[in-house]
């Protein structure tokens, strides 16, 4: 990582306050022994763990950052009320039968699950611009490769939530809003269409073929 950019974003402003609420409100909604966290052991810009909770009473896991709230993003003067967009944490809905090694970074062959959700979560804090519903990441920017020899997906898209409600997906810190999106993989073909036609057409091939917005490796190409 370039030094400039280290500096950059280590010389902005930490919101530390902004992952007590997170922690406070993820609290309210699970049992301390249904989470745990993937600690981040060095962080060279600025620390970003993730949450791995494991419901009893739901029919899925969850993975969700606490550390992309840390920094403001730069949300451009053209957006309306900006100030509601400039903070947000990612979330991946699993499968049960989905698991992790104790710690991050491993051999695990799910650790790029983990990468990915903080590839999306450190994007914007590196490149001085936004992330909301309806942004989309290439993996390795101008390289259409997966993210792992472990799947084919090669990008991802921000979406709201069709399980969780607001009272879950947007939290309060002082006055700030801190708001959690969906994080969604999607296969090269997939990416280049929302790119191509725009999120409205994107979410029209969600709707009609009942995509869940549970994390399915396996899922049908929409495309084909």
């Amino acid at each position: 990582m370039d030094q400039a950019l280290i500096n950059k974003i280590q010389d902005k402003q930490h919101y530390y306050e902004n992952i007590e609420a997170l922690e406070k409100h993820l609290d309210k909604h699970f049992k301390s022994e249904e989470m745990t966290v993937f600690h981040e052991m060095l962080s060279l810009d600025f620390h970003l763990d993730v949450y791995f909770i494991q419901p009893k009473d739901k029919q899925f896991n969850l993975l969700i950052t606490a550390g992309m709230s840390l920094l403001e993003m730069q949300v451009p003067e053209s957006v309306e009320n900006r100030e509601n967009y400039a903070f947000a944490e990612l979330m991946l809905l699993l499968p049960k039968n989905i698991e992790f090694s104790k710690v991050y970074p491993s051999e695990d062959k799910n650790d790029w699950i983990i990468g990915m959700m903080k590839d999306m979560a450190r994007f914007p804090h590196h490149r001085d611009t936004f992330l909301t519903e309806g942004h989309t990441l290439q993996a390795w920017n101008d390289i259409a490769d997966p993210y792992s020899e472990h799947t084919n997906f090669t990008g991802c898209i921000l979406l709201p939530s069709a399980t969780f409600g607001e009272d879950f997906m947007q939290l309060t810190s002082g006055d700030r809003i801190i708001n959690i999106f969906s994080l969604f993989p999607l296969y090269q073909n997939e990416l280049a269409y929302k790119i191509q036609n725009g999120y409205g057409k994107f979410f029209d091939l969600l709707s009609q073929g009942d995509v869940k917005e549970m994390f399915d490796n396996q899922r049908k190409n929409l495309i084909e």
